[in-house]
């Protein structure tokens, strides 16, 4: 990237010396809370893409060794290089400002962000706000008439965002963090004041500061953006400077960027701007492609870049259809302004950057009643097949949330009776499943392990959770119930257990003893996007075997069926069969899916075809999200392939995973009847077989049907008070049934 120019740097001079300026030295403060402070603002500017460069950060941790007598000053000399403005506030609270020692270089439809000194001899506590009549339409520090539109090419803000404060710290020496756009390139003036107050339009602005910015010409460079048979598509795109900066600058995005995140994603024939320098772009569609790192000079030769989606594996090719069920379109990370949340189209893109071809936007209690029109029953207008999107319900910040959120899929009416938002539903969360079922939903907890944490990592683990969350707690109970579906007839309460976004263990235990129980849930994969995560949509996914012309309805079908496998994208068990029988098939008619019988015990073989991607050096994984890099063995490539009877691995096979696809087989002895999976714990899970010996139910383990008979009671004792009065009988019957259900269970288990 060109440099600031000398004229540029001398006219920023000569102003502050005609003006009697001068940069104030550094001053005395404590070094504690400035360290905590610098420390704040390392995290934040390496969140908005524009770090402290490693001599900097050196330098600091230098600065703040033990002993090191001037550590204040020493810190104030390593934020100082970022300082584009230094405010003194006296003790009447006025204010005066001078420039500081950043290089006041911006970027043409960029921001960048800088750092405010403030040297507090008042210990003001308020919010400080910044204003520029470049960027007001009728601001001006001297003048209140607004000045013409040509003029007004910046735009200026407080960043507050956590880790940031919204408030002076009072300290005698404060720092904040101000994020500048600029909408021109050139040599461009701007004034700036600065006001203390709660909100921004009610602040005393004072100060009066002229500086003179570069801002560098961005270039408009043509994207082609191709799959892997050639089609257009969208794909994701981080761009960083030779200097760490990620462009377009995170600090202000709006939709379809995400500040939260680090990418943009792009279709075929769209355009970026850049300014003149070298770029890294890393370019991806997904966990099933293979990054690409490409280094890029723009200047005024360069009109195009063309990129193609490289595969390790395709799993649609196959059948197989990725989806995620747990997507918000507002709340979170999301912004309220300007407007509540996002619209379809920016989530669709994501998804089709992320070559997910089923993604779920579940409506919820942030933004209801403003995100509450785009539900239609149907599939969303931007659906362009095989990508489907559709708008449905999850039942969180409202109703029945405290006892454990549910996602509620395949509404035709996405709104309890009794009014036209979400604050007159039930409390009691079966109440709600008994509405959805009489639709034809079909229904699970979220995000299931939050409430059903365990002091170990031991599969089956005994030990009882505490029941004080928003996941699969109430399910517990809910789990045993039948209600009436859209004829009258009787179908399971609950559907499926989410799975790849809260601790595996705790999602898993929970899961398998109510299988073990003779319980026939499946499980779904899904992100909580961008609640839990917001690095990226179908960070969890559920990959659905389907015809070729699915519809939405044809998924939903294949969930409740348990026709399908859930995962992290990066590794894959495209088939899977006991004996011939794959998860959701249906060996005979009127006989349950995923069902295989056996007249007596016997010897079951099972295959699968299976691929993983790893790098071949590690990656620090250190959050719950299902991620391959959890499975990986020491240093190594290769990860175990396990096969589950009952909850219990009782064999598996090592397997490299760098991208083959390979025939795997497995034999197991079966005495009784039994449920059987494929896994590598932390990345993938198929769902189950279920072999039933003799035509006996399954009632796999005395121990896992106590566990869930605990667990009912611990549950009520945690969430009795979350009911309504008004539904406390409901509730009471609710629990007892779920416990008469567990010890008639339990009184048919012939195995510990």
């Amino acid at each position: 990237m060109r440099s600031i120019s000398f004229f540029t740097l001398l006219f920023c001079s000569i102003c502050g010396l005609l003006r009697g300026e001068s940069t104030p030295a550094p001053a005395s403060v404590d070094a504690q809370p400035l360290t905590s402070l610098a420390r704040r603002i390392f995290e934040a500017t390496d969140y908005l893409g524009e770090p402290f460069s490693s001599d900097q950060k050196k330098a600091f941790e230098q600065a703040v060794s033990p002993g090191e007598a001037q550590a204040s000053l020493k810190i104030q000399e390593v934020l100082d290089q970022r300082v584009l403005l230094i405010a003194t506030i006296g003790a009447d609270k006025n204010i005066t400002i001078v420039a500081g020692a950043a290089k006041p270089v911006l970027v043409e439809k960029g921001w960048r962000s800088f750092l405010v000194k403030i040297i507090n001899t008042a210990s003001v506590t308020e919010a400080l706000h910044i204003r520029s009549p470049q960027g007001e339409r009728s601001f001006s520090p001297k003048a209140p008439n607004p000045i013409p539109e040509a003029e007004r090419w910046l735009e200026a803000s407080i960043y507050s965002k956590p880790p940031m404060q919204k408030t002076l710290s009072g300290l005698g020496v404060d720092y904040m963090l101000v994020s500048l756009y600029s909408r021109d390139n050139g040599t461009k003036e701007a004034d700036f004041s600065l006001g203390i107050g709660a909100e921004a339009q009610h602040a005393n602005y004072q100060g009066d500061c002229k500086i003179a910015f570069e801002c560098l010409p961005a270039r408009e460079i043509s994207l082609g953006v191709l799959d892997d048979k050639g089609a257009p598509c969208a794909a994701s795109f981080v761009i960083t400077d030779a200097a760490g900066h990620i462009l377009p600058a995170q600090s202000k995005r709006l939709a379809p960027d995400f500040g939260f995140q680090p990418q943009i994603y792009r279709e075929d024939g769209n355009k970026i701007g850049l300014p003149d320098g070298d770029y890294t772009i890393e370019f991806s569609r997904g966990p099933e492609s293979l990054k690409e790192v490409r280094k890029v000079t723009v200047n005024k030769d360069l009109k195009k870049l063309d990129f193609k989606v490289k595969r390790w594996i395709d799993a649609a090719a196959f059948g197989w259809i990725s989806s995620d069920h747990h997507i918000h379109a507002a709340g979170c990370a999301h912004y309220e302004n300007p407007t509540q949340g996002v619209h379809a189209p920016d989530m669709a893109l994501h998804c089709r950057g992320e070559d997910l071809k089923i993604g779920v936007n579940l409506t919820w209690g942030p933004c209801f009643d403003y995100q509450k029109q785009f539900f239609s029953g149907k599939d969303d207008k931007t659906s362009k097949f095989p990508y489907l999107m559709r708008y449905d319900i999850e039942v969180s910040g409202f109703g029945s949330h405290e006892s454990g959120h549910l996602v509620l899929l395949g509404l035709k009416e996405q709104i309890y009776p009794g009014g036209d938002s979400n604050q007159h539903w039930p409390t009691l969360g079966l109440n709600t499943l008994k509405w959805a079922k009489k639709q034809g939903a079909i229904c699970g907890p979220a995000h299931s392990g939050w409430g059903l944490k365990l002091p170990d990592n031991n599969l089956p683990n005994y030990n009882i959770p505490p029941m004080d969350g928003i996941g699969a707690c109430e399910t517990i109970a809910d789990i045993t119930h039948e209600v009436p579906g859209p004829d009258g007839k009787l179908v399971p309460a609950i559907d499926f257990i989410s799975t790849c976004d809260t601790p595996v263990v705790w999602e898993l235990n929970f899961w398998y003893h109510t299988l073990n129980a003779g319980f026939r849930a499946r499980i779904s994969g899904e992100t909580d996007f961008p609640c839990i995560y917001g690095e990226r949509v179908g960070l969890g996914r559920g990959y659905m075997k389907l015809e070729k012309d699915f519809t939405y309805e044809d998924w939903l079908e294949a969930l409740r069926a348990g026709r399908s496998y859930v995962g992290d994208g990066r590794s894959h068990f495209i088939e899977f069969k006991v004996n011939g029988v794959a998860p959701g098939d249906v060996v005979k008619k009127d006989q349950p899916e995923s069902e295989l019988r056996l007249a007596g015990k016997g010897t079951l073989e099972i295959t699968t075809k299976f691929a993983a991607m790893l790098p071949e050096k590690p990656e620090k994984r250190d959050f719950p999200v299902w991620h391959l890099e959890h499975a990986r063995i020491g240093e190594s490539r290769e990860v175990p392939v396990e096969l589950v009877v009952n909850g219990i691995s009782i064999a598996r096979q090592n397997i490299v995973a760098d991208g083959t696809l390979r025939d795997l087989k497995f034999s197991a002895p079966v005495e009784y009847s039994s449920w059987v999976t494929l896994r590598v714990l932390g990345s993938s899970h198929t769902n189950p077989v279920f072999v039933l010996v003799g035509d006996k139910p399954i009632r796999a383990s005395k121990k896992s049907i106590e566990w869930c008979l605990k667990a009912v009671d611990q549950c009520w004792t945690m969430k009795e008070k979350t009911y309504a009065e008004a539904e406390k009988v409901d509730a009471i019957a609710t629990y007892e049934h779920a416990r008469q259900v567990y010890r008639i269970r339990l009184s048919e288990a012939e195995v510990d």
